[in-house]
């Protein structure tokens, strides 16, 4: 198996992209927008600073919907950023209207994640591999265009390039099928390639050899590549640093060697702990992250894993829905007539589901707010580690309702940590 190439010490940066967002509005009912409501939007890319090295391979790499996907399109110009800048060698593509980007196309080319849906079913193989080539207008006549076509098909292993070329994708296994969309990529010579998941689709025993290609491709066409991908494995084989993303933002990259040797953040040690064993032998003690991914449309105050850290503490960004969500876990182990009682003492759960520094919890008409003191009491006794008790400067009653203060939630910043740099208030010196 071939090894990684090392990108050049120096190396010239060829992608530069500064506090990139990408926000989609969401409709919302059509009442609302005839009265102007706000229904929202998905923060699918949140604050995004990265730069790419020439001859460098820089993965990306998180659950789904962490934002990865959306921004290796926006890298490319296919989204349209909300907010900040990608600057390919110098020009800030997020800029340029559709005309302007057309150009860079063929400096910049993309591989999709589904071979089959990326290749036109009524092209054969030959015309769709071609196909930017006339886009462009860079073959002067039909045998220019074969010759550079099947050139493009040796490289990527469709040999014998004759037995390929006439064939159509449903005529092509799987692994056969991003071999073409590699050829496709690769045809205008570009400096840089956006990979998203190209390997995802394929059987175990393709993947390694698509791999395989894709290095001796880096390697013979000098590529700098973005590679977007959720598993840890084909990373760690193929990339020169990694970002890990969650919800939108980057919450720490670094050399791939040191993440996964000494991951920082909580979240990256969660995602190696999910890793599977291939040991069926060893036992292995996880510690996964507690819940769900939460909702992009409205993420968590502060540091937005702060909900499912066990590491998480005061400046994370505690707010009265944590409070909820602890209560509704709490209840989950109650039976019927005990979680009749305590559901009983709110006048209204909803009012938990707010923002801010400070809870106000209303009692239900018959009940009084020292009950509800005395229940968040009762909770924070039973789990004193439970980490939201160490945002909670207060439990009192004022006004005839329960307050919660907590501590001023601070959005964590990329921060540096060894040779990379993460976003983790446990990194940050002023809370050391």
């Amino acid at each position: 198996m071939p090894t990684r190439p090392e990108p050049a010490a120096g190396a010239a940066t060829v992608l530069d992209v500064a506090d990139l967002r990408v926000h989609f509005e969401l409709r919302g009912s059509f009442l609302g927008r005839l009265l102007g409501r706000d229904a929202g939007s998905v923060q699918a890319v949140d604050g995004v600073t990265l730069s790419l090295r020439h001859g460098e391979v820089l993965g990306l790499v998180g659950e789904s919907g962490s934002g990865k996907t959306t921004l290796g399109r926006a890298l490319l110009g296919l989204v349209r950023p909300t907010a900040g800048s990608v600057c390919y060698r110098g020009t800030d593509l997020a800029g340029l209207r559709q005309a302007q980007l057309r150009p860079l196309r063929q400096r910049i080319q993309m591989v999709f994640q589904d071979p089959g849906a990326a290749l036109n079913p009524a092209m054969d193989i030959e015309t769709a591999v071609g196909h930017p080539l006339r886009i462009h207008g860079l073959v002067r006549d039909r045998d220019e265009l074969r010759d550079r076509v099947h050139d493009a098909l040796r490289r990527v292993g469709l040999v014998p390039v004759e037995r390929f070329a006439s064939k159509y994708p449903a005529e092509l296994s799987g692994g056969q099928q991003q071999r073409a969309v590699l050829a496709r990529a690769i045809i205008l010579g570009p400096e840089l390639l956006v990979a998203d998941e190209p390997v995802s689709m394929l059987d175990m025993s393709v993947r390694a050899k698509i791999l395989e290609l894709m290095l001796d491709l880096r390697r013979d066409l000098d590529l700098s590549c973005v590679y977007i991908t959720h598993d840890l494995a084909t990373a760690k084989f193929f990339c020169d640093r990694v970002a890990i993303m969650y919800l939108g933002r980057i919450v720490e990259i670094g050399p791939t060697e040191r993440i996964f040797a000494d991951p920082a953040h909580p979240y990256t040690r969660a995602l190696l702990a999910a890793v599977p064993e291939p040991d069926p032998t060893r036992t292995l003690t996880r510690q996964l992250p507690r819940g769900e991914v939460p909702d992009g449309v409205d993420p968590p105050g502060g540091c937005s894993f702060h909900p499912r850290c066990p590491h998480a503490f005061a400046p994370c960004g505690w707010e009265g829905r944590d409070v909820r969500a602890l209560l509704e876990q709490r209840w989950t182990a109650l039976d019927e007539a005990d979680y009749a009682a305590e559901q009983a003492l709110f006048a209204d759960l909803a009012e938990l589901d707010v923002r801010g520094s400070r809870l106000r919890i209303r009692p239900a008409a018959s009940r009084s707010a020292e009950s509800i003191r005395a229940l968040l009491e009762q909770v924070r006794v039973g789990d004193p580690d439970e980490p939201l008790w160490r945002g909670v400067r207060q439990v009192s009653v004022a006004d005839g309702a329960c307050v919660v203060d907590f501590v001023e939630g601070v959005d964590p910043n990329l921060g540096p940590v060894d040779e990379g740099a993460v976003a983790c208030h446990l990194y940050d010196p002023a809370y050391r």
